[in-house]
């Protein structure tokens, strides 16, 4: 067995996909209007398609996931957010971990936390 993808239920699928492209570079692989596949496997899916999937209600930003992205260029990432037409709200602004690495917390159009690292080598 093996993990395919992650689905995030969104709002607005075509804010949502141009957000996951233009700040991420994640492209569509498969659209099926209320259900999108991006790249990196990422699945993004209408609140309402999944509402009648599940039955219930969905509640957003519950704060007990995310999406974790490795970045090669921290500095040059967070001026592309500086500079993005999305007004970014950040979780943690970029700050060092027990490790060494920088890193910043930000949410998605429906409140999903995506942090970005700053990529390490691992020498062998």
């Amino acid at each position: 067995m093996k993990l395919k993808n992650i689905l995030f239920v969104v709002k607005d699928i075509e804010k949502s996909k141009k957000f996951y492209r233009e700040i991420f570079g994640l492209e569509v692989v498969r659209d099926f209007g209320e259900n999108v596949i991006l790249t990196e496997g990422l699945v993004l899916q209408e609140c309402d398609l999944w509402e009648k999937c599940i039955g219930e209600n969905v509640q957003m930003g519950g704060r007990d996931a995310e999406l974790y992205f490795e970045e090669n260029d921290i500095d040059g990432f967070i001026q592309k957010l500086r500079g993005c037409d999305y007004e970014i709200e950040y979780l943690n602004k970029c700050k060092g971990n027990n490790i060494g690495k920088r890193a910043i917390r930000i949410f998605d159009p429906d409140r999903h936390i995506i942090e970005i690292g700053e990529s390490c080598s691992i020498s062998s």
